[in-house]
C-alpha cells in the first residue's frame, strides 16, 4: 500500500480550514473504521472500486466518484478485493464548510458525488500533492486548492444555494445580497450587477429584499455607505475626497450631498463633532 499524507494543523474559527490531504493506493481489502471524524473529508476515487457504508445504507463507488464523511458519524469504507481503489482525500473544516458542501448537494443524507469527467477534480488532487513542497507558502496554496475543488463541486453538482422552501430561497438571496454588498460597497458597483452575480432579475431581487428588511436594496447600499464613511470620519489622515472614493463615490460633492441627506448633517460637521466629543 503506498500513501502520502499531509497534515495542516489550524483553528476551526475561520471561512474554511484545510486539516489534512493525501493520496493512497490501497492493498485488496483494506478497509478503514467503523471510526468516526471530527472534520469534513472527502474521499475522490481516481480508479478501482470499493465501498463506502453510513447507517445502513451501502454504496459501491468506482472511478470518478466520491464520498463524503461527516463529522461524529460513524463510517466504515474498504477497497474491492479484486480492483482495489486508488483514491486522494481532503479534510477540512470552518465557519462555512458545512455551507459550502451543502450548495454542492452534499449532506450526510447525500454524501456521494460523480464528477464531470474533465479531470478537474484528480488535477485539483494533484497539485495538492505537489504543494507539500512549497517551503513558505505551502498552507495558502493548499487552502486555494480546496477552494478550487470544493468550487467545482459547486458548479457541476449543486445549485448555488441550498434551499428547502420557497421562503429559505428568498432568505438565502438577500443574504447573498448583503454579503455581496459588504464585499463590494467600496467600488462603483450597481444593482443590476449585483443581481447578475446571484442569477436573479434586478426588479425580483428587488422585491424580495424590501420583502425581507422593508428597505430597498439602493438605500440599504447607500446607508452601508454612509455608515462606513462614518467609521472612516475617525481617521484625521483621510480627507472627505479620500472617504468619498474608499465608500464607492468617485465625486465628493455627490457624496456631501447623500451624506447630509441620510446623517442629517455635512461630512465635515459630523467629523467635527466627533472630533469634539473625543
Amino acid at each position: 500500500m503506498k500513501q502520502k499524507y499531509i497534515v495542516i494543523h489550524s483553528l476551526n474559527h475561520t471561512d474554511l480550514n484545510m486539516y489534512q490531504c493525501g493520496t493512497e493506493v490501497c492493498d485488496p481489502g483494506h478497509y478503514y473504521g467503523p471510526a468516526v471524524r471530527d472534520h469534513f473529508l472527502i474521499h475522490y476515487i481516481h480508479s478501482g472500486r470499493g465501498r463506502f457504508c453510513v447507517g445502513d445504507k451501502v454504496y459501491h463507488l468506482s472511478r470518478g466518484q466520491g464520498f463524503l464523511i461527516c463529522p461524529n458519524i460513524v463510517t466504515f469504507y474498504q477497497a474491492d478485493m479484486e480492483d482495489p481503489w486508488n483514491y486522494s482525500w481532503v479534510g477540512f473544516h470552518g465557519l462555512k464548510a458545512e455551507s459550502y458542501l451543502r450548495s454542492a448537494g452534499l449532506t450526510a443524507e447525500n454524501p456521494v458525488f460523480s464528477d464531470s469527467g474533465d479531470n478537474y477534480i484528480s488535477e485539483c488532487f494533484r497539485k495538492m500533492i505537489e504543494a507539500k513542497n512549497l517551503a513558505k507558502g505551502r498552507e495558502i496554496r493548499l487552502l486555494g486548492y480546496l477552494y478550487l475543488f470544493l468550487s467545482q463541486l459547486i458548479e457541476q453538482n449543486g445549485t448555488g444555494l441550498f434551499i428547502d422552501t420557497a421562503g429559505s430561497r428568498k432568505e438565502a438571496y438577500v443574504k447573498k445580497a448583503i454579503e455581496y454588498i459588504d464585499m463590494n460597497y467600496s467600488r462603483k458597483m450597481t444593482i443590476s450587477e449585483l443581481a447578475r452575480s446571484i442569477g436573479l432579475d434586478r426588479s425580483y431581487l428587488g422585491s424580495i429584499f424590501k420583502e425581507h428588511l422593508s428597505i430597498s436594496l439602493q438605500s440599504y447600499l447607500k446607508n452601508y455607505r454612509m455608515d462606513k464613511a462614518c467609521e472612516l470620519m475617525k481617521n484625521e489622515d483621510l480627507s472627505i475626497g479620500d472617504i468619498a472614493r474608499s465608500v464607492g463615490y468617485d465625486d465628493p460633492l455627490l457624496f456631501s450631498k447623500l451624506f447630509r441627506k441620510c446623517k442629517g448633517v455635512s461630512p465635515r460637521e459630523y467629523r467635527r463633532r466627533y472630533i469634539e466629543a473625543n
